[in-house]
């Protein structure tokens, strides 16, 4: 097992993973459940929740995949994901009619303790102080 690939699943990024995996059940059984009952309500939002659950599911299995391809992928998807929370959740609180329904990344995912706006960040950090970490390591 290489270090990085540890680093990524050690400490705080068990916890993380622990986290990502319950937003995808959670994004994922709220945007089925939606679409599958009232899809001509919100379409859009019920999208956004279907692919706020489809990037949690891919960060998911990058963190648990380890590795420095994996790593970056999860560093391209974590900023990916934060963008997403922060221009949705502008959305919906400047035009609070835009959206009929709430997406996960409503108000800055306030339907989920503001989980989705705080993990990205959480995950950024942690994905990139590891990169730091190795290369210090190496330079060493």
């Amino acid at each position: 097992m290489t270090s990085t690939r540890r680093e990524l699943t050690s400490g705080p990024g068990i916890l993380l993973v622990w986290l990502y995996g319950v937003m995808v059940v959670g994004a994922v059984s709220r945007s089925v459940y939606e679409m599958s009952t009232k899809f001509d309500r919100a379409p859009l939002a019920y999208t956004l929740s279907a692919v706020a659950g489809l990037v949690y599911l891919f960060i998911t299995y990058t963190l648990v995949r380890g590795g420095e391809r994996a790593r970056r992928a999860a560093v391209v998807c974590c900023a990916a994901e934060l963008l997403g929370v922060l221009v949705v959740g502008t959305w919906t609180v400047v035009d609070p009619g835009a959206f009929p329904d709430a997406t996960v990344w409503s108000e800055f995912g306030m339907g989920y303790l503001f989980i989705p706006v705080l993990l990205p960040v959480t995950a950024l950090y942690w994905l990139l102080r590891g990169r730091a970490d190795d290369r210090q390591a190496v330079a060493a």
